[in-house]
């Protein structure tokens, strides 16, 4: 154990990695979302129970890459906040918002595959828009509880002015930490055991009866897939690697010093930048759970490959009669 100073971690690599992962993120993200969304509104009139589901977990994404642009500002200005506290605080509330509402609503997807695959007769014919419309509200509701208690954490840093701390100050970090766990029981680990549950069964529903349809069977497997990836790639090394940072800095604080500091911060800003990708993975799930999207898809990928061909033609034309009018000149 070393009682003297800890060597101060280095903050250059959130710098360089942060803001292009978002720059990417909110682009990709904001153009998938919404049109996914659009084609979800046009059909509002026929809007089916999962369709809620998928509405509100695109809001949840729309919330949070609206937030982006101040946070790319932030890290390439080296950690420098201009926009204030109150955005500081909002910034990082519809962060939490997009995050947990993003689980939750993955959550409210899979029971509902569950449900609709495992006891279609018995449980589906009694659940309705009207009761999704409910759970819904349920769930942001839940979810800005769970994540109030973190805007009153400071995110400013009295002797650094400009910090926006995703988490709070060095003097709070202990509260945090406690708070973070409980946070990360309720608002991870039981809805990811709840998801993981429902799909085991359903997997093993799916394989083990022959009469099952093909089609419903390959959309609910892509369907597990998707979710399984969302979880491994975005909210699993979210959660423990900012965790484990948060007990270094205790550590840290108390001079208690530890060789895996460094490692651990690079590793948590690394899993920032993983979890953001969720508001660009989670439009997979309109195209599971829609069809006319994957055609609307295809058609739109067509159009920009023969606007492509057009002005390559257009381009090539141009040159060959530039060329002509130099030949005729020269001669």
């Amino acid at each position: 154990m070393n009682k003297t100073s800890c060597p101060p971690v280095s903050f250059s690599f959130e710098h360089k990695f942060l803001p292009p992962v978002y720059i990417l993120v909110f682009i990709i993200g904001l153009v998938a979302n919404g049109w996914g969304l659009k084609a979800l509104l046009k059909k509002w009139n026929n809007l089916k129970i999962i369709n809620v589901f998928v509405l509100n977990l695109g809001l949840t994404d729309i919330l949070y890459l609206l937030t982006l642009p101040f946070l790319v500002v932030y890290y390439c200005m080296r950690s420098k906040w201009i926009f204030g506290d109150a955005l500081c605080k909002i910034t990082r509330f519809c962060f939490n918002l997009n995050l947990y509402g993003s689980i939750g609503f993955l959550t409210c997807i899979s029971v509902y595959r569950y449900l609709a695959i495992v006891h279609p007769v018995r449980v589906m014919g009694r659940i309705t828009v009207t009761h999704s419309v409910a759970i819904s509200v349920m769930v942001w509701l839940l979810v800005s509880v769970q994540s109030l208690p973190d805007v009153f954490f400071p995110k400013t840093h009295p002797n650094f002015t400009g910090k926006c701390y995703d988490t709070t100050n060095k003097r709070n970090v202990g509260d945090y930490l406690e708070y973070s766990l409980g946070w990360t029981l309720t608002g991870f680990c039981i809805p990811f055991l709840i998801t993981l549950g429902c799909y085991g069964h359903m997997a093993v529903v799916l394989l083990t009866m022959k009469r099952t349809d093909k089609v419903l069977k390959q959309r609910s497997l892509r369907l597990l897939f998707i979710v399984i990836l969302l979880f491994s790639v975005c909210y699993i090394p979210h959660h423990v690697f900012k965790n484990l940072n948060l007990w270094g800095r205790i550590l840290s604080n108390q001079k208690d010093c530890r060789g895996w500091f460094n490692g651990v911060y690079i590793a948590c800003q690394i899993s920032r930048g993983l979890v953001c990708l969720n508001s660009a993975l989670n439009p997979l799930v309109y195209l599971h759970g829609n069809e006319n999207i994957v055609a609307q898809l295809r058609q739109m990928l067509q159009q920009v490959r023969q606007m492509f061909n057009r002005m390559f033609l257009s381009n090539s034309g141009s040159v060959s009669v530039a060329e002509t009018t130099d030949e005729v000149r020269n001669n």
